[in-house]
């Protein structure tokens, strides 16, 4: 790790390019959008008069950025204070650290204000979680958290309810055993997703999760802040590929801040988040065109040769603002497996430099590709790589495997799939995966659908890992509802502060009604839809992806996303505003109906709607009379 930058060394990297850099510029690519003042490179373009080079509209956070000292301050200091919460700057600096400053609804006394505690996300690229890890998450759930271990829909964890007094020694026991939680969350690569089956005996599964840990490590923070902040400055020895560091510091197409401690990112590292997601042939399980940047291996005769690339995909947008919106990434083309790390760079050195940091809800890498297109983008991509994108190799079709249930690893072991509902680990359950987990010494993988993989399992062991897991209530694949196996949902309220109304908590229930009205219309019982639920439009459960979306917009009420698939390739329409909780089923019953009498043989309910279009469902729901008849 670079030393701790001085104050005066700040002043040199204010913009996107240090004013002393030497770069050769000759082959960038001058996007019309992209303005020179002086010696400082603005990002993406807030209009300014030609006349008068005026410094540009910058939001807040981009100047909380500038100032920190590379993420340090008001941080360090604001931790040592005896206040129960941190300032608005450091809350905002403690997300690129990993996590978020939240408030407690349920738990506000009258009269004593917000009741503050912290969220802590880890990074565990392609969801890999060493044993000794698992262990000391489950630990510090009890002695820091609030008692349970909450697995998201990016294949990470996150610990609720730790209090400010708690946060320093919580981050060095995770930083301590294997853990990290750098980038987890802010303006930055978050965890790189990759599709977490432990096969032994398919080699692309094994590239892509090696490819997911190498992004991460190629993108990760390089000032040591992290270690200033949580280690009082002790640096711990962290390993990555000699090929990682030299494509970081390669600076031939001009991508880096030269002499800055953050060689990829600068002062202001990224407009926004920024996601990535990597994958192989036909596997679709980590919904890869809903990140920034979408990866799959590609292979040739069994031999690896290179990557299938997208761009531009990511799920948040906010009610009422159609500037705003969800979109699937866009192809951008193929890379030899040589020059990934080269691509994987230029694509987020492109969007470093181009995207908006005037106005946060544009500045996703989707709303750059809109605005340019594909071809513009591709063509700032190339020049930043110093290579052209080759055309896409041909796939196989997609489809969503869950990985729920015993599956061979192809080394003659074991891997066991549990479904988590809603990725929430509590109480019994909590104990008896613990218990098998510590037993066994038992690596974990953790899934884009909440769920968790036990690993490396000898088959000797079978029995008595199914017989510990059903005596703590937890459910074998066999027994569980498809329309639950199906589903993820954001944690919404009480904790998370832009939540509208309910999402972890409120879709069991939902689910269960919505399977007993399937039921009332002569569904079968084992009929699966694809489900998903978020307290409020930031879509951080995908649910613009679903065959069936619920979407929060006011108290206890949804707007209904419908025309998603199964395969996740199609993004989802908004069918319906201000569907009431508790009208739930008479709302889908005459849907349900209409879907029973009119699909096709084994019609998917996803690729049913897309077929016959909103209106003829709508026209059903109008001439519903209920119990399976229809007015005449």
């Amino acid at each position: 790790m670079a030393a701790m930058a001085s104050a005066a060394n700040i002043a040199g990297f204010v913009g996107f390019k240090p004013a002393s850099a030497n770069a050769p510029r000759g082959s960038r690519v001058r996007a019309s959008v992209a303005r020179r003042v002086g010696s400082v490179t603005r990002a993406v373009a807030t209009p300014s008069k030609k006349e008068a080079p005026e410094e540009p509209k910058r939001s807040k956070v981009e100047i909380i950025k500038q100032e920190s000292n590379f993420l340090r301050h008001p941080l360090i200091e604001e931790l040592a204070t005896e206040a129960t919460s941190i300032s608005e700057d450091a809350a905002q600096l403690y997300k690129f650290h990993g996590g978020y400053q939240q408030d407690d609804r349920e738990k506000r006394s009258f009269g004593a204000g917000k009741f503050y505690q912290f969220m802590m996300r880890t990074k565990q690229p392609a969801g890999t979680v060493p044993n000794k890890l698992y262990l000391v998450m489950d630990d510090l759930a009890d002695s820091h958290g609030n008692g349970t271990l909450r697995l998201t829909t990016r294949q990470t964890y996150q610990l609720h309810g730790i209090l400010k007094t708690d946060l320093k020694e919580t981050f060095q026991r995770v930083i301590r055993n294997m853990g990290s939680t750098l980038g987890a969350c802010g303006d930055i690569n978050r965890n790189v997703m990759g599709s977490p089956a432990p096969y032994k005996n398919r080699p692309e599964y094994t590239i892509a999760q090696n490819l997911a840990k190498d992004i991460g490590d190629l993108l990760a923070p390089q000032s040591g802040a992290y270690y200033d902040v949580w280690l009082d400055g002790e640096q711990l020895l962290t390993v990555e590929r000699p090929e990682v560091t030299e494509a970081r510091m390669d600076n031939r197409f001009g991508t880096n801040f030269v002499g800055s401690p953050e060689p990829i990112y600068g002062t202001q590292f990224l407009p926004r988040k920024f996601k990535i997601g990597v994958t192989v042939p036909g596997d679709n399980h980590i919904d890869f065109l809903t990140n920034d940047m979408g990866i799959c291996v590609v292979m040739k005769d069994g031999v690896h040769v290179g990557y299938n690339m997208w761009v531009g995909g990511g799920m948040g947008r906010s009610h009422r603002n159609e500037d705003t919106f969800a979109r699937i990434a866009t192809e951008l083309g193929y890379v030899d497996k040589d020059d990934i790390f080269y691509a994987v760079k230029a694509i987020t050195c492109a969007a470093r430099d181009y995207g908006r940091r005037d106005d946060r809800k544009q500045a996703r890498l989707k709303y750059l590709i809109d605005s340019w297109g594909i071809d513009k983008f591709k063509a700032v991509s190339e020049q930043y790589m110093g290579k052209k994108f080759l055309p896409m190799a041909e796939l196989p079709a997609w489809e969503m495997p869950t990985y729920l249930g015993w599956h061979e690893q192809g080394d003659g072991k074991l891997w066991y799939g549990v479904h988590v509902v809603n990725g929430r680990v509590r109480g019994d359950a909590k104990k008896a995966l613990r218990a098998v987990i510590e037993r066994y010494e038992l690596p974990v993988r953790l899934t884009a659908q909440q769920d968790l993989l036990l690993t490396e399992i000898d088959p000797a062991w079978k029995a008595d890992i199914m017989a510990t897991l059903a005596a703590g209530g937890v459910k074998d694949v066999s027994e569980v509802d498809p329309l639950d196996a199906l589903s993820i949902a954001c944690p919404a309220l009480p904790l998370c502060g832009l939540a509208i109304t309910e999402a972890e908590r409120g879709l069991p229930d939902i689910n269960s009604r919505l399977r007993a009205t399937m039921n009332k219309v002569g569904l079968a019982p084992d009929e699966a839809v694809l489900i998903r639920m978020t307290g409020c439009p930031n879509g951080c459960a995908r649910p613009y992806m679903a065959e069936l979306g619920f979407v929060g917009d006011g108290p206890s009420s949804y707007q209904i996303w419908l025309g998603g698939t199964a395969n996740l390739l199609t993004l989802a329409r908004p069918f319906e505003d201000k569907v009431k909780a508790s009208d739930i089923e008479t709302f889908f019953e005459p849907v349900f109906y209409a879907y029973k009498t009119g699909r096709n043989a084994s019609e998917k309910f996803g690729d049913w709607v897309n077929r016959v279009g909103f209106e003829t469902i709508k026209a059903a729901q109008g001439s519903y009379t209920g119990g399976g008849g229809r007015r005449g």
